[in-house]
């Protein structure tokens, strides 16, 4: 057992409590990343999730770091965890499992074979489902039965009860909560029901992170950067975030992209071309100007629109 305020400083503004920790780590506890920088509230959320196997949803826009964020909790812990991704390919005989046949002692035989949800089910295991509010329905409904109370798993085709293991978590995270692609910018997200969403026992929202969080990360990763030069990036980047979130961006710059952005700087030496490279040329063409005009107002000089035309 460790403490909250021990392990997760960065909770200190909070109740203390003690959470399960393992003492070893397993080939399927994420790698610990010293550079990521935790937000408190969602760190919060999640760690009550290990203390107390409370079901929690992790919910935000994309390029927030969500299913990161339970990872690099869960790697503090030496949890171990699983990633499903619930998109649109994934089905119920991949959760649940199904008859395969098999060779033995020369004979063709069927044997079940067990999905990801029964294997994780017994075992000590953080099951992190990605994507959550894009998954099809008869695959919804078989999670439903985890997010019970007991979370008992039923197999019909083997009579057969799962009790889950002591030490099993599930985390989910999505980019809605639950009420599908209302505002345009999350294309093959689902309604959820109401009776699974009331499953989930604390929905928690992570944000981008704060620029002066999100410089250190940046600086971490790329140190030859100057900080003029990553508070630049990172102002270039939330005005790309409030772009898209009026719905004049059709993308937005993440933590993830701006990492990219200084590693391609380093590359090439040319922070114009590291951006145009990373992020510009994703973005449509008649988005471009606007992209222009947020990297004039960023860095004061010119974006160059003919050379990402011609990349």
């Amino acid at each position: 057992m460790v403490t909250l305020h021990s392990a997760f400083p960065e909770c200190k503004g909070f109740a203390d409590f003690s959470i399960p920790s393992f003492s070893n780590a397993s080939d399927l506890v994420p790698e610990s990343d010293p550079a990521y920088q935790l937000n408190p509230e969602a760190s919060l959320s999640i760690l009550a999730g290990f203390a107390y196997n409370r079901r929690v949803m992790l919910q935000g826009m994309h390029g927030t770091g969500k299913s990161t964020h339970i990872e690099q909790v869960a790697a503090r812990l030496n949890w171990p965890c699983l990633r499903i991704n619930l998109d649109g390919q994934i089905t119920r005989m991949d959760l649940i499992g199904k008859d395969m046949i098999a060779i033995e002692d020369g004979k063709q035989i069927t044997r079940f074979q067990e999905g990801l949800i029964p294997w994780s089910l017994q075992r000590p295991i953080a099951l992190i489902l990605d994507e959550y509010d894009a998954g099809q329905p008869d695959v919804m409904f078989v999670i439903q039965r985890m997010l019970e109370r007991e979370g008992r798993l039923t197999l019909l085709d083997q009579n057969r009860v799962i009790k889950p293991h002591s030490a099993f978590r599930i985390f989910a995270t999505s980019n809605t909560v639950g009420l599908g692609n209302w505002n345009g910018l999350y294309q093959g997200t689902q309604l959820l029901n109401h009776g699974q969403m009331d499953r989930w026992d604390i929905v928690a929202a992570l944000d981008y992170l704060e620029p002066i969080e999100e410089q250190k990360i940046l600086l971490a990763k790329v140190p030859e950067l100057s900080s003029e030069q990553s508070g630049q990036m990172i102002a270039l980047a939330n005005l790309t975030r409030k772009g898209f979130e009026a719905g004049d961006l059709s993308t937005l710059m993440s933590t993830r992209t701006l990492i990219t952005w200084g590693e391609n700087w380093r590359i090439f030496k040319d922070l114009q071309l590291a951006f145009t490279l990373a992020f510009l040329n994703k973005c449509e063409t008649e988005e471009k100007a606007l992209v222009a005009e947020y990297f004039q107002r960023c860095f004061s000089s010119e974006l160059y629109l003919k050379q990402s035309s011609t990349s």
